[in-house]
């Protein structure tokens, strides 16, 4: 089941979104972020446990996030963070410190950058449950198809059912494991689910829904390079 706002609620389209993640990282620090987390933790153990360790990771929307400094440090090669926002990335930089040089940072809306490469793992906590529009859902899916190597996996965090319908001011789908699973279908296939209850900065619940996702070769789910058009079609 996905819960979707109604229609008249405010959502964003190309440079709406880019200045408005603009303003919330130059105006807010991490503490005021409700998204925000010390440590990765479910991400981490989930890509922990993979068997083989991913070689190429791409963090979407991790500009601000810990979590690739952790995957350096789970023995990671490749690490790709790509931010809708200049200063989330300037952020996360900085926290890497002299480790920062060994990332790959791209400042893109997912939508609209280019051509990510190739990747083992595509990773993404609260980026695509702001994608309120079918469209943009799909060409999502086509974005992250393209890059994801057949047999490779993906992770995708979102707001659970029972979660908020909103954050930082804008509408938000909120998904099960199930209605996830529809949202990447043919491309990817669903390995497991789980639901977690994350804290905010100030104490507030929020469930979070992780579906972890196979990528398909074969009818259906064709893989390799250039298999996805922009639009979300095969060919």
């Amino acid at each position: 089941m996905v819960e979707a706002p109604s229609s008249g609620n405010l959502t964003l389209d190309g440079m709406e979104r880019r200045e408005h993640w603009e303003t919330v990282y130059q105006t807010k620090k991490d503490a005021e972020l409700s998204w925000f987390q010390d440590q990765p933790t479910l991400s981490l153990a989930k890509i922990g446990a993979m068997r083989p360790l991913p070689r190429r990771v791409i963090d979407v929307g991790g500009g601000q996030s810990a979590l690739a400094g952790q995957l350096l440090g789970l023995g990671v090669e490749q690490v790709t963070v790509l931010d809708i926002s200049g200063a989330a990335i300037q952020r996360g930089r900085e926290r890497l410190g002299a480790q920062a040089d060994r990332v790959r940072w791209i400042t893109a809306d997912v939508l609209e950058a280019g051509d990510l490469g190739e990747f083992d793992l595509w990773h993404d906590r609260a980026v695509f449950h702001f994608l309120t529009k079918r469209e943009d859902r799909s060409a999502y899916a086509a974005r992250a198809a393209a890059a994801v190597i057949p047999g490779g996996s993906m992770i995708v965090a979102t707001f659970a059912l029972e979660g908020p319908p909103k954050c930082s001011g804008l509408d938000v789908c909120r998904y099960d494991a199930a209605a996830l699973a529809r949202e990447f279908a043919p491309f990817f296939e669903p390995v497991s689910a789980t639901t977690e209850v994350h804290r905010t900065p100030w104490g507030s619940s929020q469930a979070f829904t992780y579906a972890v996702f196979r990528r398909i070769q074969g009818p259906g789910g064709v893989g390799g390079r250039g298999s996805v058009d922009r639009a979300g079609t095969s060919t």
